[in-house]
């Protein structure tokens, strides 16, 4: 019962609020990822749950209006330092969401749980949730409705441009690669055993995005699996995510029985990367792939992406 009327003072102080808000001159209307068309009058008050969602508002020129961010909102720096944080996208309070007086929620396809989400949805502000897909594609899709969302269209159009020139030129660069290097993601260690990343994964996305085969691909998504496995996946290059509190370097890697006579081992190609840089299919996930293959194929020559003639990849976007 206490829950239920938790639930039901949510939905009304929602409710609230968003009577309360400032209609813009014209209503955008967005069909998110969970197939329903959310309606949104009023972008100046914003929560962002998600890295990608946080990074690519800010490449628009939107970033006064953010009034809160998640945890995994790491790009650019000050998001996270300078805007009160709702917490882990997986684990959100709605009140702590509500708290903050927003008139729309931008959240990344996965945020949770799901009674959270579900409390925010059936609530007057309205709550975007933003597709979350691995490839090239996947990231103009989070651009153009992010963009629709927050009546910034234009800006919009101009950031997709931009990435969509990235990732043609990163499509070239990768067209040189004649053999493709097995990789194998891990994501950690749970009881000793080494947990990876299989199809269908941010991780796998990256991979293919960098001209590379995922060493891992007889499931979906991330699974503990056993020595055997590891040694029959036989990756050229071992990658993982650079983290606080992530010890994860090649030593430690490849003294695990599971990897010590993996082809990767025996040349000692382990590489992390920041996991948001690497993993969050925003506007730099050309710039990560790039990057990735520099490692993976130390022989070939990578040139700059078009992007990289800007320090910030939305500066010219934001007039």
């Amino acid at each position: 019962m206490m829950r239920y009327c938790r639930r039901i003072a949510v939905v009304s102080t929602l409710g609230c609020l968003a009577a309360l808000s400032l209609s813009s001159a014209s209503a955008a209307n967005v069909r998110d990822a969970s197939g329903r068309t959310v309606t949104v009058n009023d972008a100046s008050r914003i929560v962002s749950i998600g890295g990608a969602v946080t990074e690519i508002l800010y490449a628009l020129g939107e970033g006064d209006h953010l009034v809160g961010v998640d945890t995994t909102s790491l790009f650019p720096p000050e998001a996270l330092k300078s805007k009160p944080n709702v917490g882990y996208f997986r684990q959100l309070s709605p009140e702590g969401v509500v708290g903050l007086n927003p008139s729309v929620i931008l959240a990344i396809e996965g945020a949770g749980p799901k009674e959270a989400v579900s409390v925010l949805q059936s609530a007057s502000v309205p709550l975007v949730s933003i597709p979350d897909k691995f490839d090239g594609d996947g990231i103009i899709e989070k651009v153009t409705m992010i963009a629709k969302a927050v009546d910034a269209e234009r800006k919009g159009e101009c950031l997709s441009r931009i990435v969509s020139n990235d990732l043609a030129a990163l499509a070239s660069l990768r067209s040189g690669i004649k053999t493709p290097a097995r990789v194998l993601f891990i994501l950690s260690f749970v009881n000793g055993r080494p947990m990876v990343a299989g199809r269908g994964t941010a991780a796998d996305g990256i991979i293919r995005l960098a001209g590379a085969q995922n060493a891992i691909d007889g499931f979906e998504g991330y699974k503990i699996v056993n020595d055997e496995a590891i040694l029959n996946a036989a990756p050229d290059a071992v990658i993982g995510m650079k983290r606080a509190g992530l010890d994860h370097d090649a030593s430690t890697i490849f003294a695990h029985a599971a990897f010590r006579e993996t082809p990767a081992a025996k040349q000692g190609r382990f590489f992390a990367m920041d996991g948001l840089y690497m993993l969050g299919f925003g506007p730099r996930t050309a710039r990560a792939a790039r990057d990735l293959s520099r490692s993976l194929y130390p022989k070939m020559t990578f040139a700059e992406l078009p992007s990289e003639a800007h320090d910030d990849i939305g500066q010219s976007c934001k007039k």
